[in-house]
């Protein structure tokens, strides 16, 4: 069984080549369901492993480490797309070390530093492959941004027998190495919120003649205020977060619709249908009181459930951060955001982890989805760590969990 201080040694020897993986991913990004030069980087150096590759439809894959000894399976995960952003060529602190070479499109949310540091996972999880027992697979998730790839993921991964799913986030909220591996809800899940507000177009001299969907659509934010304040359960938060709200093109034509759109973000499942239901329903009965309709959008549904960390996978992933990285175990983050990740319960019990890569001295803290956002290179050792230890102790040492 390979110790503790062997592993970290063998981290140290793996970071320059995570380090320059990362930046070349990170110069190179591509859109969402568009990364085919991302895929065939990553297959080229999974290639270099010997390890089978099976395609997903779309441009995700997963590759497979077999040992040859009988044991558990645990798939790790990484996803691979960047976002439509033009990436500002300063951080919070001042000019970036790196900067994309696609214009318009930079990887502002860490997915460049998650592929990094899955691959060099393989490449630790490989060298030591003769002290393991099991399999793992390694999956490669186009579209995360979108929520394009994790349906193919799924199917793809269906009757692979997986015991455990691990994956990770980097987060620009935490400091550098720091992790965070709690139980129970850890992301939330996403509502879309997309509708039209229907009335009768007309002219601005005349509004008694017309029926003016912008003051249905104005009436209905009004109501929504309050019915979150006044139905909603005070201890399970539902965060309202409407973006957009288009209505006219002209300043004397009372305009047909008035369109608004957002999303829903919640913890508790039950809370977060509740939420849906009452915004639908305010939604109509506000309209109708305004002698307007509602078109509800086909895309206007439950996106994703919260990420759900399993109790035992959580609890035997801290105890692997407690042997290699004690004083950078923390707990009590959550995170608003929404993750394809949590669609993996669906195959098995699964863990996500929080790793920081903020630096105030680099200028990394920025937001996610951010042009300034930028994260620390030294932060990928912590959780390349994290990932390799947890699988090492789920494969070989805690055979009931």
């Amino acid at each position: 069984m390979i110790n503790n201080q062997i592993l970290l040694e063998k981290i140290n020897e793996l970071t320059p080549y995570m380090k320059e993986t990362r930046v070349y991913l990170h110069q190179h990004p591509e859109l969402s369901s568009q990364e085919y030069e991302t895929a065939e980087f990553l297959k080229k150096e999974i290639q270099k492993l010997g390890l089978p590759i099976i395609p997903v439809k779309g441009t995700g894959f997963f590759a497979i480490l077999d040992t040859g000894k009988p044991g558990k399976t645990v798939a790790l995960r990484t996803d691979i797309d960047a976002l439509p952003i033009q990436e500002n060529p300063n951080n919070l602190k001042g000019p970036r070390k790196w900067i994309s070479k696609n214009d318009g499109v930079a990887h502002m949310c860490g997915h460049d530093g998650h592929m990094a540091v899955l691959l060099a996972a393989m490449k630790l999880l490989v060298d030591i492959k003769d002290d393991l027992q099991g399999r793992v697979l390694f999956l490669f998730e186009e579209g995360e941004e979108i929520g394009s790839g994790i349906e193919a993921m799924l199917d793809g991964i269906k009757d692979q027998s997986i015991d455990a799913i691990y994956g990770t986030h980097l987060t620009s909220f935490m400091p550098t190495g720091q992790i965070c591996l709690d139980s129970g809800p850890r992301m939330a899940g996403a509502i879309v919120i997309d509708f039209e507000v229907i009335g009768r177009s007309g002219h601005g001299s005349r509004p008694d003649l017309s029926i003016n969907p912008i003051f249905a659509a104005s009436a209905i934010l009004n109501g929504l205020t309050s019915a979150w304040a006044n139905q909603l359960d005070v201890s399970k938060t539902v965060t309202l977060g409407l973006t957009q709200f288009h209505a006219g093109t002209v300043n004397n034509v009372i305009p047909e619709k008035a369109r608004i759109s957002g999303s829903l973000r919640y913890f508790d499942l039950n809370e977060g249908k509740k939420a849906f239901d009452v915004f639908k329903y305010l939604t109509e009965k506000t309209a109708s009181a305004h002698l307007c309709t509602v078109e509800f959008s086909n895309d206007m549904k439950i996106a994703t459930i919260p990420v759900y960390n399993d109790d035992k996978l959580s609890l035997l992933a801290r105890e692997g951060v407690k042997e290699l990285y004690p004083e950078k175990l923390v707990t009590g983050i959550q995170w608003y955001a929404s993750e394809s990740f949590s669609h993996y319960e669906k195959i098995a019990p699964s863990v996500f982890a929080f790793v920081g890569i903020g630096n105030e001295e680099l200028g990394s803290g920025a937001e996610h989805h951010n042009d300034r956002f930028d994260m620390d290179n030294d932060a990928m050792p912590y959780s390349l760590g994290s990932t390799v230890k947890f699988a090492i102790n789920f494969l070989n040492e805690n055979a009931n969990v």
